[in-house]
């Protein structure tokens, strides 16, 4: 029995997990977060300097609240979730620092500014920026488990419908009915808010009823069709997509909302027929609408005829754009020597702030941005692999999905490949609900990162009486 005891123990023994785990990662974390800091530093001096040829006096202002910013998001990392991914919060950071410089590059502008239009927007959206990193803290230190939300899955759903239905009752802006308007806040997107709302629904939802989903009743051209009864859950997100498009003509939301829907359906199910009825779907609600919502379907004959003369006889805001990334070129004019201010409008700081990418940094600064933006959305889905439990592999595939189909419907509507949906560029577009919900989105991805590469707890030793006393059971 002595033999057999020290067997067991040195079997246990080889198989115990090691407690060193994965780096934390936060030094690196920490000097990528330096190198964010430094290029928006340089970049408002670049633009400073060429507006008017001299640094701008707010540079170190802004300077030191991004770096402010960084540094406490960065030591609440280190504290309370010190094995998370090291490059979502530099990436973030500099996209936001960013947007931070284009925006105050763009109230430089004469016809872009104006009293009628709010003003300088730059120390808005760094108020806005500093708000949304406290929230970033907040979900970080109270959020100790992604699992906790689970929960909350039916009630997350009737909040975000809640969201949802509010500008409704509010007036429309710009045709849109996308605004709550709160006295001494301002107006705020709920939207924003509800599309990370809707993801844990989802999440929570697919966890339990993906077996049932993933059920086909028969094959036709190589698709597994849905059986009619689970065909369900789509057609009621459809139609509730449909009706956020009719009623607040609100095209960017519809389609963020139903594309997450299926998204996470195809991947908790992994049956592709979910992917072709849900595009089938989305087209032939989008056409149906367009052919008489005279909102959208102005948005969709701009898309169409770019170069037409617009309502009042000048070129269209499409049209500005597209000169905009031709003039750019490979290299572009240079940070605050394009002329943005003839897109017009507060939609430079917003729906077009790309198109000021793309003719003062170029292609490749263009290029370079959509690659941050598909970094951060590869380190999600990163994420969402390592995650060691169902709800938070569906969780974090929903916010990079989130994240990811927002950058391609604003991307896609400014570069002409969509229709224009009024969707803001998460981080580096004029917004606060979207800044605010954006840094959100980044905590709950960096705890659920936390949490998958945090290393597992080392069992106790056990002693050659107890392994004695396993054997002889």
């Amino acid at each position: 029995m002595r033999t057999a005891s020290t067997s067991t123990g040195n079997t246990a023994s080889n198989t115990t997990v090691s407690t060193s785990g994965l780096p934390s990662r936060r030094n690196t974390e920490l000097a990528m977060l330096v190198f964010a800091v430094l290029i928006t530093v340089l970049a408002y001096a670049n633009a400073g300097l060429a507006l008017e040829s001299t640094l701008p006096t707010g540079m170190l202002g802004y300077g030191l609240g991004l770096g402010l910013m960084a540094g406490t998001a960065h030591l609440v990392m280190r504290r309370w979730a010190p094995y998370a991914d090291p490059l979502m919060l530099p990436i973030a950071t500099l996209l936001n620092g960013l947007g931070l410089v284009l925006i105050w590059r763009l109230d430089q502008e004469p016809g872009i500014t104006t009293p009628a239009l709010g003003g300088p927007m730059a120390p808005n959206q760094l108020l806005w920026s500093l708000l949304g990193v406290a929230l970033f803290i907040g979900v970080l230190i109270l959020l100790k488990d992604h699992r906790i939300l689970q929960r909350y899955t039916y009630i997350s759903m009737l909040v975000a419908l809640a969201l949802l239905v509010s500008p409704m009752f509010f007036p429309p802006v710009n045709g849109a009915r996308i605004w709550v308007t709160i006295p001494g806040v301002g107006s705020l997107q709920p939207g924003e808010f509800a599309k990370i709302i809707i993801a844990v629904f989802f999440a929570g939802y697919l966890m339990v009823k993906r077996d049932a989903l993933a059920l086909a009743s028969r094959r036709f051209l190589g698709l597994y069709l849905p059986r009619g009864r689970d065909l369900g859950p789509i057609l009621a997100i459809w139609a509730l997509s449909l009706m956020i498009l009719v009623f607040e003509t609100d095209l960017g939301m519809s389609l963020l909302f139903f594309g997450i829907f299926v998204v996470m359906l195809y991947v908790a199910t992994e049956r592709t027929s979910w992917i072709v009825f849900g595009l089938l779907l989305s087209g032939t609600g989008a056409v149906v609408v367009a052919s008489f919502n005279e909102h959208v379907g102005v948005r969709v004959d701009n898309w169409l005829n770019p170069l037409a003369l617009g309502a009042n006889g000048g070129v269209t805001e499409t049209a500005q754009a597209m000169y905009a990334f031709g003039s750019g070129g490979l290299l572009g004019a240079g940070l605050g020597q394009g002329h943005s201010r003839l897109i017009g409008g507060i939609a430079t700081k917003s729906d077009y702030i790309l198109a000021t990418v793309g003719e003062e940094l170029g292609l490749v600064g263009l290029m370079a941005v959509i690659l941050l933006y598909g970094l951060l959305a590869q380190r999600g889905l990163r994420t969402a692999l390592a995650a060691r439990d169902p709800f938070g592999k569906l969780l974090a595939v929903g916010l990079s999905s989130v994240f990811a189909i927002q950058v391609f419907v604003v991307a896609g509507g400014v570069t002409g490949l969509i229709p224009l949906t009024g969707m803001t560029m998460p981080f580096l577009a004029q917004g606060g609900s979207s800044v605010i919900a954006n840094w959100a989105l980044v905590a709950i991805l960096l705890r659920i990162s936390d949490t998958a590469r945090r290393p597992a707890p080392t069992p106790a030793p056990t002693t050659d009486a107890e392994q004695t006393q396993v054997v002889r059971a």
